[in-house]
């Protein structure tokens, strides 16, 4: 099918559709080059029929959640993007006795938002991610987590899309393979539509506190108002602390063109301006090079790239 009538399609079928747009004002980290179309489903209906009809007229395409975690190349980009942007329906309930909350989200809802809205309902396991700026099929996606908590623990079933036979598919926890900053959805073919999770009920003085403290952490130590795509590099094991380590070597400010090793938490790489991709990622390889001759220590980046 020709790609404009294509989006046509899409369109009479519930999609917002927007064209060559730039990837730059999309993502936190400000770098992106040309997208020919993003298409916005506006229903979990209409984001089905898209993805479908895409897989059927052998388009590529990626899907943008929040694009807190993402790095874009600058050049013109040759696939198509299907954000989660409308897919925001949340449903709660208590078990019978009340000691859980059972919480279903669309991909697309806000994890923060999950967060400080289950906390204020009296109910605990979601602290950790009162401030993770992502959404909920991104959390799932890439297993998040902060101060040693990570999404894996509340997490119960996920509804899956199957983009090799277009079926839908649930997966329990055990079907996911999370990992540290993993799970089966980055290894193969499946877009996360919805995802279960639960949690348990706690004093509300004592989720409070650890929302404030968590978010008091975040605000003192990491760089909240300059444009990033979070923790540049995954841990590459338990007591190797990235940030500190790039510290340690006199690298907290450093600098390729506009784009900068956080002078406030050296495991960001922040855009102080107009950084472009290649800035991004001449700074990104300075820094494993320097990590692996100073300490024989592979560095893996946390982001996704899209090239």
């Amino acid at each position: 099918m020709n790609l404009e009538k294509l989006m046509l399609n899409l369109y009479i079928n519930g999609c917002e559709i927007k064209s060559n747009e730039l990837m730059k004002y999309y993502t936190n980290m400000r770098v992106g080059g040309k997208i020919s179309y993003i298409i916005f489903p506006k229903t979990k209906k209409a984001f089905l029929n898209a993805a479908k009809e895409l897989v059927l007229n052998q388009i590529p395409f990626k899907i943008l959640g929040f694009g807190t975690n993402l790095i874009v190349a600058d050049n013109n980009l040759n696939f198509l993007v299907l954000s989660t942007k409308y897919l925001t329906n949340l449903h709660f309930m208590n078990s019978s006795s009340n000691e859980f909350l059972f919480v279903e989200g669309e991909c697309g809802v806000s994890l923060a938002s999950i967060s400080l809205l289950t906390s204020q309902m009296g109910y605990s396991g979601l602290e950790f991610a009162c401030g993770i700026p992502g959404s909920l099929g991104g959390a799932v996606y890439m297993n998040a987590g902060a101060y040693e908590s990570e999404i894996k623990e509340v997490f119960m079933q996920a509804e899956v899309l199957d983009l090799n036979d277009l079926s839908i598919k649930i997966f329990e926890k055990e079907d996911m393979n999370f990992n540290y900053r993993k799970s089966i959805l980055q290894s193969k073919d499946y877009i996360l539509l919805s995802a279960k999770l639960v949690l348990k009920k706690d004093n509300k003085e004592n989720i409070d506190k650890r929302i404030k403290d968590f978010s008091i952490k975040r605000w003192v130590k990491q760089p909240l108002d300059i444009p990033s795509a979070g923790s540049i590099f995954k841990r590459p094991s338990p007591n190797f602390y990235v940030g500190s380590t790039i510290e340690k070597l006199g690298l907290k400010g450093y600098s390729i063109g506009d784009a900068q090793i956080s002078t406030k938490h050296a495991g960001f790489i922040v855009n102080t301006g107009k950084a472009t991709y290649k800035e991004v990622i001449a700074l990104i390889d300075f820094i494993k090079n320097t990590i692996k001759e100073k300490y024989d220590v592979e560095l893996e980046v946390e982001p996704e790239i899209w090239e």
